[in-house]
């Protein structure tokens, strides 16, 4: 089994469908198909080889425009993001308010391995109270498992998709076990003068945990653990571990990775999935909808195919959508299925946002050194203020991470090197001489923050407006509460006094909570619009991402998230989908589903 056709894929008998193939349906599909399920995946964009088509050495002066960010490339030439962004031409969405901070920015990659190719590749665990907010200070909602019952998924996903990091154990920061992570990368100069200013304050700096291989695999003994008693799946992953490579400090890693370094989908979950011969893909297949047997259960999903715009019918036993939790949401609801509870598109949730950099003059002239490093986040500051926090101490509920970083690393898009605000712009010698004294001497800070769910964020269908395919399109409603807009505030406080420390200088002045903080979706971490829960009533799964109207249809995206610790969703999502597949799994050997 491998790539076929649309009308191929219509006439075979599957386990499973998996709508989408990114984190959430890449690992799905693994973990059927090497356990011996026939799986059907439908991704709604086009088939994308990061072996052939990664820019690995390329430096941003050597793509047009110098690398400078366009609508059709945002985040730079380089990027790996195809037929995505902001705005995909064809497909649009709406917004129920014209004020900007009402508004929702949705960011999509219509390719195979959806946004995993694009990724910042941080993979942090939530902890124990991530998983009980609302005990914990009566805030939006627990969910129905507890940390104990994900921590074993942790474990496996980190060590298949190979994630490097420290032992520390901090509060809600939880450790893994021994021999799961990859050794750390040394800090960066800029680093280490964070910590050494960061701790006079109290902030802690500890290894950050990325999906990047500082060493290779052990292939020998990770296959054994991952699929005890599965002689075949071992075998397959074993080899599929050893054709990935150490990462080299040479390329940033949004714009994929050629030599399998960092964790794509396409790189890590779908080549061991083929070669177990029990995966066929379809791409250009844009889902409109779940099809309803008589009895109430899935029968299949209707699909266009974006090439020739012919719709067609896929059939199995269990439908899986991973869609994105946002466009999983808008099958759900252009389906009318799986929403007795009212709830489904409700909830939706991004990671608040705000920065601050500026320029630290004891990092000039610094001797050279190659500091590319693994293109980010050799250290980080997991939150440290629980306390404080629970005794009503910040006039906040929830906390956030510090993701940091400066030094000698290859140069950014655009041409005029960041330097206007420190010398009022200039040319010719001078700007040589400015560039070749400020390279390296900049520094950077962003938060990345929990939001609590609320009542005034939820996607619904537009009324009058389709795509392209004439599938109603999605329109959002959106609004920060008080405590994100205090997060941000808080956020600027504590960069300002960070870099005070340090010696440096701000680009600009800190801002207003309100005025710091990222719009709705820019930090592209969107999650919720099918909780999951324990009753019937107010949630759209169980735990396992079971629709509780339709027992056949799971959801293995983040669409089922009660919150959006100030963790990255991505190392989650990929934990519930394996869970959820072992469940879906138990459910089939046992005629169930």
């Amino acid at each position: 089994m491998a790539f076929i056709d649309a009308n191929t894929a219509d006439k075979n008998a599957y386990d499973v469908i998996v709508v989408g193939s990114g984190a959430g349906g890449g690992q799905t599909a693994y973990t059927l198909t090497m356990d011996g399920a026939k799986v059907l995946m439908l991704e709604a964009g086009r088939k994308y080889d990061p072996a052939i088509e990664t820019p690995m050495m390329q430096t941003s002066g050597e793509a047009p425009l110098r690398g400078t960010g366009t609508p059709e490339k945002p985040f730079g030439f380089w990027d790996a993001t195809i037929d995505g962004g902001w705005q995909v031409p064809g497909e649009p969405y709406t917004s129920a308010s014209s004020d900007p901070a009402r508004q929702f920015q949705w960011w999509r990659a219509r390719m195979l391995g959806g946004r995993t190719n694009h990724w910042g590749r941080i993979s942090l665990r939530n902890g124990s109270y991530d998983f009980k907010p609302k005990t914990r200070d009566g805030l939006g909602f627990d969910w129905p498992m507890d940390y104990a019952d994900l921590a074993p998924y942790y474990d496996k996903v980190e060590m298949l998709i190979g994630v490097y990091g420290g032992d520390e154990d901090l509060e809600n920061t939880p450790r893994s076990p021994k021999g799961v992570l990859l050794p750390p990368p040394a800090p960066l100069v800029s680093d280490l003068l964070f910590k050494k200013h960061a701790a006079k304050l109290g902030v802690p700096a500890i290894a950050g945990h990325r999906a990047v291989l500082t060493t290779r695999l052990d292939h020998a003994r990770l296959p054994k653990l991952l699929h005890p008693g599965n002689a075949k799946a071992q075998a397959i992953l074993a080899a599929d571990m050893q054709k990935r490579s150490a990462c080299i400090f040479a390329t940033p890693c949004g714009r994929g990775c050629s030599i399998r370094a960092n964790y794509q989908s396409t790189t890590v979950h779908l080549p061991p999935a083929m070669d177990t011969g029990n995966l066929d893909i379809v791409t250009d297949a844009m889902v409109r909808s779940v099809i309803r047997r008589n009895d109430g259960k899935a029968e299949g999903v209707v699909y266009i195919d974006r090439k020739t715009g012919n719709e067609h019918r896929a059939k199995a036993r269990v439908v899986v959508l991973a869609a994105s939790a946002l466009e999983t949401v808008r099958i759900l609801l252009n389906s009318e299925v799986a929403n007795s509870s009212g709830k489904v598109g409700k909830y939706i949730m991004d990671t608040v946002g705000a920065s601050l950099g500026g320029q630290v003059p004891l990092l000039e002239n610094m001797p050279l050194q190659d500091e590319d490093g693994v293109d980010g986040l050799h250290l980080y500051t997991p939150w440290w203020l629980y306390q404080e926090q629970l005794a009503g101490k910040l006039g906040f509920a929830r906390g956030y991470h510090i993701e940091f970083g400066g030094g000698r690393k290859m140069p950014g898009m655009g041409t005029a090197a960041g330097m206007e605000w420190l010398n009022g712009g200039n040319y010719g010698r001078k700007f040589k001489e400015d560039a070749r004294r400020y390279y390296g001497s900049f520094f950077y800070m962003a938060g990345r923050g929990e939001m609590i769910p609320n009542d005034d964020c939820y996607a619904e269908l537009d009324p009058t407006v389709k795509d392209r395919f004439g599938i109603p399109v999605l329109r959002f409603h959106w609004k920060w509460s008080a405590h994100e807009i205090g997060q941000a505030a808080h956020m600027e406080k504590t960069f300002a006094e960070i870099l005070d420390a340090m010696g440096g200088r701000y680009s600009r002045k800190p801002q207003s909570g309100e005025k710091a903080i990222k719009q709705g979706g820019v930090i592209i971490h969107e999650v919720g619009g099918a909780m999951m829960g324990n009753d019937p009533k107010k949630s759209v799964t169980n735990s396992f991402g079971q629709c509780w109207d339709m027992k056949n249809l799971f959801i293995t995206d983040g669409a089922t998230l009660c919150s959006n610790a100030d963790k990255n969703p991505t190392l989650t999502i990929m934990a519930l989908a394996w869970r959820a597949s072992d469940e879906m799994l138990r459910q089939l050997k046992r005629k169930e589903l």
